[in-house]
């Protein structure tokens, strides 16, 4: 009886999966739009009972139906979710409230210098890096602080893929890889919960047990089989955040290789032969045992250009909803009738505060050189270029660290734009690839289920089902025009970030 493997991934904008066969050819697919909630400035959350779990039963009950293959033909089911979230829930698994987002939410900002008191000069030490929104321990501080009850109640603080591992098993797990965003509650050595580091934050109790992204977490219970539609007693994986299982199906499987994701935000898995220290960025190990990675993540990616495209492409918005071109098509199109540059125009894409290298989750975007002569093509090309600027901060970053580069991957919705790609080429002055397999995460979930589930022994024997199908070669003719507007852009923040921080 042939075998199948499902991945099933929950992202800032949609819920994915994909369904592929041993031979890791998609056999199905299914996507499910939703919205994050942005209730007052910097918060960002989900509902993880009304949203998250539903969505994943959903997509679940469809992939099968369209493999049209039986349940118990599943060898194991891989999942992810948007890494760094935190989320409250008791002894069923049942969430106590909303789910705090990722680094994009920077309600924590206070929690965020009450735990750099708490840690004092070791604090980049022990956190591995200098404290940011991405963080967790400040998101349990927060629920402490303004949520008491809720605090007191929670059986675990999860993350969103223990949480769906957890409603799928009944057992409280997560990876190391995401593990290490609820530092100081953790030893990193040993990976078991550090009960004086959980002091000021959290019971150690409340700490799930850490394992590798590809164990198996548990198997499929009676209620989560009546509600998936997955056989009772199929394999789970422990599963991962989206950024670390989107690298994966692109195949970032050796030193030197880099994922740049371009989602709602973008995203860096770089792979390091050791440790680097890097306190700007989020060094530490990854989903591959015995590998080291350089993380680091933006704030604002696609979103700006979602942004852009409610409050300057009306127009294309309605023409879209009523059966014509898609609104980002259009918006790509102008974008490319616009001289690298944008004759002058330069965006700041920190619109929800930023992430890396800058760290500062007080950052506010602009548009600045505005003339008469700028039309909304112009605002489009600034936006992508704005968006490419920090990315390529992060490869200069990188740079002087001494990491030698080999491959760049291109991942996530953005890989439908090839004006952002060649953008991004142009920037970094180097080729990028894109691979041939473009669901994302919910494919390289798929992929560690095939491993999980034994279609494949080893990490390199995967590696030679993942390919690459189109490269971007950079263009040397804008090379002079992107180093002369990476200089202003970062002078101009420099320049504002004082102003930015008034209130």
């Amino acid at each position: 009886m042939a075998r199948y493997f499902i991945g099933i991934d929950i992202g800032t904008g949609e819920t994915r999966g994909a369904l592929i066969d041993e031979a890791c050819k998609v056999v199905a697919s299914e996507a499910v739009r939703h919205n994050v909630s942005n209730p007052k400035p910097g918060w960002f959350e989900m509902d993880p009972e009304t949203e998250w779990w539903p969505e994943f039963c959903q997509v679940s009950h469809s992939l099968i139906e369209k493999a049209g293959i039986s349940p118990d033909q599943i060898g194991c089911v891989g999942l992810s979710c948007m890494g760094c979230d935190c989320i409250p829930v008791d002894a069923e698994g049942t969430a106590l409230s909303k789910a705090i987002l990722y680094g994009v939410d920077s309600r924590a900002t206070g929690e965020m210098a009450e735990l750099a008191q708490m840690l004092g000069d070791r604090a980049d030490e022990v956190m591995g890096h200098e404290i940011c929104t991405s963080d967790i321990a400040p998101k349990i501080m927060w629920f402490k602080n303004n949520m008491p009850e809720v605090w007191a109640a929670a059986d675990k603080f999860l993350t969103g893929s223990s949480y769906l591992c957890a409603k799928l098993t009944g057992e409280f797990t997560i990876d190391v890889y995401l593990a290490e965003e609820f530092m100081p509650c953790y030893d990193g050595t040993t990976w078991e919960v550090d009960e004086a580091g959980c002091a000021g934050i959290c019971r150690p109790d409340q700490m799930a047990r850490v394992m590798r992204a590809t164990d198996i977490a548990g198997t499929v219970t009676p209620r989560a089989a009546a509600e998936t539609g997955l056989a009772e007693g199929t394999p789970v994986l422990v599963g991962t955040g989206d950024s670390g299982a989107e690298a994966i199906s692109t195949g970032i499987f050796q030193p030197g290789d880099i994922m740049v994701q371009l989602g709602s935000t973008a995203f860096f898995v770089c792979m390091t032969e050791e440790l680097v220290n890097e306190p700007r960025l989020w060094p530490g190990t990854f989903i591959i045992p015995g590998t080291y990675s350089l993380c680091a993540g933006t704030n604002t990616a696609g979103a700006l250009t979602k942004w852009l495209r409610d409050v300057a492409y009306q127009d294309a918005k309605a023409a879209e909803e009523a059966g014509g071109p898609n609104a980002f098509a259009v918006m790509a199109e102008e974008a490319a009738s616009v001289p690298a540059g944008a004759e002058g125009l330069v965006c700041l894409p920190y619109l929800a505060g930023e992430r890396t290298p800058i760290n500062d989750p007080e950052a506010r975007g602009m548009f600045f050189g505005l003339t008469t002569n700028h039309t909304r093509a112009h605002l489009s090309r600034a936006a992508i270029e704005g968006i490419s600027c920090t990315i390529a901060q992060h490869f200069d970053v990188i740079a002087e660290n001494g990491v030698q580069l080999k491959k760049v991957m291109c991942a996530g919705g953005g890989t439908k734009n090839e004006v952002w790609l060649q953008c991004v080429a142009d920037m970094i002055e180097r080729p990028v690839a894109v691979s041939e397999v473009t669901i994302g995460s919910a494919y390289g979930d798929a992929l560690m289920a095939t491993l999980g589930g034994g279609a494949f022994s080893s990490w390199a024997e995967l590696d030679e089902a993942v390919k690459p199908a189109r490269v971007y070669e950079p263009n040397p003719d804008n090379f002079a025009t992107y180093r002369a507007l990476r200089d202003r852009f970062r002078r101009l923040y420099e320049a504002n970030k004082e102003i930015m921080h008034e209130r």
